[in-house]
């Protein structure tokens, strides 16, 4: 499993013109599922979603020691194929370890679901659909997480 995590101010997604997700402060998480995925990789990335550390304690300060949960944030979930697109070789991306459309929909949603039982906020885009995903970035900060099944 594989998620681009994005401190945000705020963050949205459109479908069709429609805003079908909308957050304020938090994370906007972008996911991709393996082939090999299973629950403990969810659990694993759930974890670590929920308990990194990457708020200030204090506005403006520099010093990152809150969470997510500590802070009451907000969750934007969207499901991003395409970060197990491999360009090693050719000029057409493979995606041979992204899971299949249903196995990854069924992994996404226990994701979602997952993340949904910390109380928090979580929005999401529509798995499958073309999205337009708008994202006011803190910091910067964008993290790589992964977690491979063993």
């Amino acid at each position: 499993m594989r998620v681009v995590i994005q401190r945000v101010k705020s963050s949205k997604v459109t479908v069709n013109g429609e805003i079908v997700g909308k957050i304020g402060r938090g994370l906007n998480l972008l996911v991709g599922i393996a082939d090999s995925d299973t629950d403990a990789e969810l659990d694993w990335m759930v974890r670590k979603c929920l308990e990194l550390r990457l708020f200030p304690d204090q506005e403006g300060g520099d010093r990152w020691q809150k969470s997510v949960q500590e802070i009451g944030g907000e969750l934007l979930v969207i499901s991003q194929f395409t970060l197990y697109g491999d360009c090693r070789k050719g000029r057409r991306p493979s995606f041979d370890r992204s899971a299949t459309p249903q196995t990854a929909e069924d992994l996404y949603n226990c994701f979602v679901a997952k993340l949904r039982e910390s109380g928090l906020k979580v929005e999401t885009g529509k798995f499958g659909a073309m999205m337009q995903v708008t994202i006011e970035n803190d910091g910067p900060v964008t993290l790589i997480l992964d977690k491979e099944s063993i």
